[in-house]
């Protein structure tokens, strides 16, 4: 009887309520699935938003530069040093918005790249706990103000700072907005390149004091370089915000475009002549109201190339731990 017991093990007993609880059970995990589907769904939509108003803008921007560049010349576009698509003579040469937007770009990094990384160095590596965490909310709530604020800043504190140290400097110039972008960049910079230390193993810092390093040769010669990729982006990232500012340039750097790399001059942004046209009464379809669209491609090509050298120098200088 033992061997058939074992053989023949007992069945469950099928009652009433089991025979009423199956049906409820494949409704509950039918709910589920259409659950999970249903978010899944939502989250690619939302996620295809951004990829929709991506091509939508660079869409835009391409056919409106065409219809621009069947009026001028690419050449003239790209080698003209006047830009005066408004004037009776006019000129569309683009250069001369590039070098203002290159140059205040280029003191703008002068200033965030060193402090921002200085800084990040310090949080990571040096700072107590709780300074840590008393600096880091300062620092998004500095990253976090009006960017007209700092363009009155630049021009209303700035300005007259450095015309102290500069007598013969105008009240508009690429100098003061430069600077004032440097330290609006710095939260940025500062922030991420942070992180991507403090990404870095502890072994690695563990085994450079081992050698008998010290905590600033470990900083400098250890955790930069591993972090380098990091450090990369946060640049990367810094540059393209500089170069796509809008409001400092316009009210400190001045709105007159001219072709010069001297700090100490006003000069007109990409940025700042997109916002003058756009704020102006040009009638729609008039050459001088197609020049936003093709500045404002020049200025996606720049940031979409600057990408693609952060995207380069990340899988070049990327390390796996």
């Amino acid at each position: 009887m033992s061997s058939i017991s074992l053989k023949y093990p007992p069945q469950p007993v099928v009652t009433a309520a089991t025979t009423v609880q199956r049906p409820v059970k494949v409704a509950a995990n039918l709910r589920r699935r259409l659950t999970e589907r249903s978010i899944e769904t939502l989250l690619l939509l939302a996620a295809l938003v951004s990829v929709f108003t991506t091509l939508a803008i660079v869409a835009i921007l391409v056919w409106e530069s065409i219809v621009f560049f069947r009026t001028v010349p690419l050449l003239d576009f790209l080698t003209d040093t006047q830009w005066t698509p408004l004037f009776d003579d006019a000129h569309f040469g683009i250069i001369a918005l590039l070098s203002g937007t290159l140059t205040t770009t280029l003191v703008a990094l002068l200033v965030a790249i060193p402090f921002g990384t200085v800084l990040a160095i310090y949080l990571s590596e040096f700072a107590p706990f709780r300074v840590r965490e008393l600096a880091k909310p300062f620092l998004e709530m500095l990253g976090g103000v009006p960017t007209i604020v700092y363009g009155y800043f630049a021009l209303l504190f700035v300005t007259p700072l450095l015309q102290k140290i500069h007598p013969g400097l105008p009240g508009f110039n690429m100098l003061a907005a430069g600077l004032v972008m440097g330290i609006m960049i710095v939260p940025y910079v500062s922030s991420l390149s942070e992180d991507a230390m403090r990404a870095v193993p502890m072994n690695m810092r563990e085994a450079s004091y081992a050698m008998g390093a010290t905590r600033l040769q470990t900083a400098l010669f250890v955790v930069t370089p591993a972090a380098l990729s990091g450090l990369a982006s946060s640049y990367i990232l810094g540059i393209s915000r500089a170069v796509g500012e809008t409001m400092v340039v316009a009210i400190a750097a001045g709105m007159q475009p001219n072709f010069t790399f001297n700090p100490a001059e006003p000069a007109a942004t990409i940025t700042a002549y997109i916002v003058q046209v756009a704020l102006g009464d040009l009638p729609h379809g008039s050459i001088g109201y197609q020049t936003i669209f093709a500045a404002g491609l020049t200025l996606l090509l720049i940031t979409l190339l600057f990408n693609i050298i952060g995207h380069l120098l990340r899988r070049r200088f990327r390390e796996a731990y």
